[in-house]
């Protein structure tokens, strides 16, 4: 065990978990109507409870076990059997290395909240959640992180996809996931309503920023010069993919939104998550500087030209943010064209069709959308008996 590896992991997986909580929570509950925030919170953080359990149950030992059939882990780490202090993974204790990828397995598919808040049941909510982490989350992290037939070795050859900190494993599942629940929810009633709290929304991302340095610096897995450069670009790229989104903004619309440039913020971390631990600064500019007009062109596409409600642009901004920076991988020759593209296409289709049959099944347990009177009245007090503000907005 490396004492200083031990010690940072130990701060980096602080920094993941407040990124869902509170980072994420008020990025999204500020970009709701105010009769809708707490539901808003009640999903971030009952996911966070319910996967942090799914993932000592079973989803450790799916996506890190031992199985050597290339495709799932096996179950013989359910519950951490046979885990002790003293085990170790790498230079970590590996009970501090479940405990850093649990974080991981409880925003993934808590940012798929943003795609269905304001018309989403909420028993469905948490059943999908938790089906969705152990049958598509979790067999992912183990096809590229966890030894599978994606990683090296594997299909690719000696080099196999290569993803530092989740461009595929996060941020392409739960764009395409959140893409396929907003097409099956159908859009909002009223979908015209600004943000309750652009206050929220900047301070919920300003949140996401620093826990990303845990997200990303983290996935060294030591205190080393490389956590440091991931940890730095992931600050450049955060930086200048504000600034383009803000610039692209003004360009286009005449004026820059204080929502739109944090929004460029978590574009760019987005984008320079799979990328972080193999590029430096420059390439950071230039990942983050194309993301922050990239995924704002996403945003209109998703919104005006196919006409689906992606309530907070989950796809547009993380799903095709992660899939750009898995692609600019190859760009900067720190990966193989085949890996990276074959990457992103297979575990594109499994997703869009796992959840597709898990939206499926799940509806017929549990409705997946409220009827009309709750969602005009809000979720707030409809579902949860509770308003956070005495007004109708």
């Amino acid at each position: 065990m490396n004492g200083a590896d031990t010690a940072w992991i130990i701060v980096a997986t602080a920094l993941v978990l407040f990124m869902t909580l509170p980072g994420l929570a008020l990025f999204y509950g500020g970009l709701v109507r105010a009769r809708n925030v707490l539901s808003v919170f009640m999903h971030c953080f009952s996911i966070a409870c319910l996967m942090s359990i799914l993932w000592l149950v079973a989803g450790y030992s799916i996506a890190f076990g031992g199985g050597a059939s290339g495709y799932w882990g096996g179950l013989d780490k359910m519950f951490l059997l046979g885990i002790t202090p003293e085990t170790l993974a790498g230079t970590l204790p590996e009970v501090l290395f479940f405990a850093f990828q649990m974080t991981f397995a409880i925003i993934t598919p808590a940012l798929i909240v943003g795609a269905y808040v304001e018309r989403i049941g909420f028993g469905f909510v948490l059943t999908f959640s938790a089906l969705w982490m152990l049958l598509v989350y979790a067999p992912v992290v183990h096809w590229i992180w966890g030894g599978g037939f994606l990683s090296d070795g594997g299909i690719f050859g000696e080099i196999g996809v290569r993803d530092f900190a989740g461009g595929i494993v996060v941020h392409e599942t739960a764009g395409l996931a959140a893409l396929v629940i907003a097409i099956f929810l159908g859009p909002r009633r009223n979908h015209t309503t600004p943000p309750h709290s652009p206050g929220f929304v900047m301070i919920g991302a300003a949140m996401l920023w620093v826990g990303w340095f845990g997200f990303n610096g983290g996935s060294q897995l030591a205190a080393d010069g490389g956590a440091a450069m991931a940890l730095t670009v992931t600050h450049i790229s955060a930086a200048t993919a504000s600034l383009s989104w803000a610039l692209w903004e003004k360009i286009k619309y005449g004026k820059a939104s204080m929502v739109g440039l944090v929004t460029g913020t978590i574009a760019g971390l987005a984008s320079i998550t799979p990328a972080s631990g193999f590029v430096g600064p420059v390439e950071a500019l230039i990942i983050g500087f194309v993301a922050g007009i990239l995924c704002q062109e996403a945003v209109n596409v998703v919104r005006n030209m196919l006409k689906i409600d992606d309530t907070l642009d989950v796809f547009a901004v993380h799903g095709v943010g992660g899939i750009f920076g898995t692609i600019m991988i190859a760009v900067f020759g720190q990966g193989a064209w085949a890996a990276q593209l074959g990457g992103l296409v297979i575990v594109g289709l499994f997703t869009i069709v796992a959840t597709a049959i898990l939206v499926k099944l799940v509806g017929l347990v549990t409705p997946l959308r409220v009827d009309a009177e709750t969602e005009t009245n809000g979720l707030d007090l409809s579902v949860h008996g509770e308003r956070a503000y005495d007004m109708t907005s």
